[in-house]
Parts: C-alpha cells; sequence; structure tokens
C-alpha cells in the first residue's frame, strides 16, 4: 500500500518543530481517539503509538506523568503493565474542549448577548475571571465587562461556581434593538475579538491540508496508519485554532469568514479517514481487558454524522 507524500511531509513538519509538546498532542489522542473507545490505554502501546510522530519513551513518560500530576490521567497497574485512564475531571475537561471542535456549523442566532459584569471582584481574581471566560469564548467588551452572543450557559455557570464567584458578578442579558448587526457592531466584534489574527490562523490551515484532502481523494487505498496521524495532526492543528474562536454566530462574522471554510475541510478530511484510522487503532492499542472496545455511539455524531 502506497504512502501519500504529503502526509509524511505533515508528520515530518511536526516531527522537527521544537519544542514538542508531548502533553498537548497527548491531550488530542485521548480527546479524540481513546476517550469514545473507554479512556484507558496500555502505556506500552500508547508509546509505540506516538513514536512515528517524534515523541520518543523519555518525553511520553514524561507528559503522562504531568498530566496525571494536574488530574487529567490516573494509573493502575496490571502485572508489569501500567495502564492510563482519564479522571472524571479529566473527561469533563475533554468534553468541554472538544464539544466544539465536532459541533455543526452555526445554529441560529436570536440576538441576545449574554453580559459578565466583574467591577465588585479584587483586581487578582477579576484577572482569572477573564482568562477563564475568555476560554468560553467571551470578549472585553469594555472594561469589566465581558460578553458573549451564543455562549454555553452550563459551561459559563459551571465555570462561575468552581471560582465561587456567581454570587459576586452581575450577569446580564441584553438584545439588540431591530436585531440590526450594524457597521459599529461588527467593528467592536472585530476589535474586541482580534478577527483579523484568527482569520490568518484558519487562511495558514486551509493551505497547509487542502493539498492533502486532493491527495487522499485520488487515493484508492489509504495506509491506516498515516490515516491515524493525518487524523491526529489535523485535529491538533485545527484544536488550537478553534480554541482562541469565540464561535461568534455568523450575522455578526466577514462574509468570506475562513473559519468556515476551514471547518468544511476538517470535516471532510476527517469523514474521509476516520475508518482507517479506526482500524489501526483497533489492531494496535491495548486495554487490561485486551482490544480497545467499539467506539460509543455519540463518536459517529462528530461533524453532524461520519
Amino acid at each position: 500500500m502506497n504512502k501519500l507524500r504529503c502526509i509524511e511531509e505533515l508528520v515530518d513538519d511536526f516531527n522537527n518543530q521544537r519544542p514538542i509538546r508531548g502533553g498537548s498532542l497527548i491531550i488530542t489522542i485521548y480527546g479524540d481517539a481513546i476517550s469514545p473507545r473507554g479512556g484507558t490505554v496500555w502505556l506500552g502501546s500508547l508509546i509505540k503509538l506516538l513514536e512515528p510522530l517524534g515523541l520518543n519513551q523519555r518525553l511520553v513518560r514524561t507528559s503522562i506523568f504531568r498530566l496525571t500530576k494536574d488530574g487529567w490521567l490516573n494509573s493502575s497497574q496490571v502485572g508489569r503493565k501500567s495502564f492510563y485512564s482519564l479522571t472524571d475531571v479529566g473527561r469533563k475537561r475533554f468534553e468541554s474542549a472538544f464539544r466544539r471542535i465536532y459541533a455543526e456549523l452555526y445554529p441560529e442566532w436570536d440576538g441576545k448577548w449574554d453580559m459578565i459584569i466583574t467591577t465588585q471582584l479584587d483586581t487578582e481574581l477579576r484577572k482569572v475571571v477573564k482568562k477563564e471566560l475568555e476560554w468560553l469564548g467571551f470578549g472585553n467588551i469594555a472594561p469589566s465587562v465581558m460578553a458573549h452572543p451564543m455562549a454555553d450557559m452550563l459551561e459559563v455557570n459551571g465555570t462561575l461556581q468552581d471560582l465561587c464567584v456567581q454570587n459576586d458578578i452581575i450577569h446580564m442579558s441584553s438584545e439588540l434593538v431591530n436585531g440590526q448587526t450594524s457597521a459599529p457592531l461588527k467593528e467592536l466584534v472585530n476589535e474586541c475579538w482580534n478577527l483579523n489574527q484568527l482569520s490568518d490562523d484558519y487562511q495558514l490551515f486551509l493551505e497547509r491540508f487542502r493539498p492533502i484532502l486532493r491527495a487522499i481523494e485520488n487515493q484508492p487505498e489509504l495506509d491506516p496508519e498515516q490515516c491515524f496521524q493525518l487524523r491526529i495532526l489535523l485535529i491538533h492543528h485545527y484544536r488550537r485554532i478553534l480554541l482562541k474562536d469565540p464561535q461568534l454566530p455568523e450575522k455578526l462574522l466577514p462574509a468570506d469568514w475562513a473559519g468556515t471554510s476551514a471547518r468544511v475541510l476538517c470535516r471532510n478530511i476527517y469523514r474521509h479517514i476516520f475508518q482507517p484510522a479506526e482500524s489501526f487503532l483497533s489492531a494496535t492499542q491495548e486495554t487490561a481487558d485486551g482490544r480497545l472496545p467499539e467506539p460509543a455511539p455519540r463518536f459517529y455524531k462528530r461533524f453532524g454524522g461520519l
């Protein structure tokens, strides 16, 4: 089975970057591939999986140790083998971080905004709240005023409760008069969320992965290992951009918004390669009970349906 040079180049580029952030890539692998298949894997098989992507055994062990220390993973010993599983906290973090990746394109927007005012908090706590809300896509539209037009309120309320500030902030809902998205509003959105930089990041993603889509569409049979490597690096690159994307309604975005094209491209590549990649995982990864279980039904709902 022929291997595609464009995928080899993608892997080589990742291998040659310095520093290689092992923990970040392992998070991608757990979130994309291991979590829907039980969330547990033998460290030895994970090391073999990561070696072609430039992570040697020492770097994998160090990264796994840090993720365990930070509460993402826990370990269990069966004989001489170590198995690493997602903790409940880790699973919650994964679901929160990865839900956006596989969601469908732009749901309908009702014209309402959620606004959170943090003037009553002390300076240090205000900085922490601001950082966490920015992670959830909020923009700082005025001093101590954070806003978002389509926030996930379950996530927002959970975050505010975790920070113990739900009774110390002012949470308001506002609505556009006549539902108009005016030019000044679009200017404010562009400034607060730095959409120009985000658009540049999406353009680089498009330039990197469009030739790969053309190549795999023209290949009659794809190599399962290459499919897995492409899938992980695709999601890894996309995730790093998407986590900076506030997920604004389409009405507030530029007409030629590159994020839309990037999402469609990511979906199309993923749909094309997920089955061979799953076969490769089944053949190479091991749990304490043997092979990985089959993917959970929700896996097949990614990107609106695989």
